[in-house]
């Protein structure tokens, strides 16, 4: 299984949920801390996807 490196747009995409993630477990978006946790681990998984499946 080759691993292959994920397109720009989903690469700006897992960014965008990562960091607002982030922001909202401290503190920054409280009106998303209860899905800081969801929002990394969507993030986690978009990567994962993106880098074992082609054209994603």
């Amino acid at each position: 299984m080759g691993l292959t490196p994920p397109s720009i747009s989903m690469f700006f995409i897992a960014t965008l949920s990562g960091g607002a993630g982030l922001a909202a477990r401290l503190g920054y978006l409280p009106m998303l801390a209860p899905l800081a946790f969801w929002m990394m681990a969507l993030a986690f998984v978009l990567l994962w996807l993106a880098s074992v499946f082609r054209n994603l």
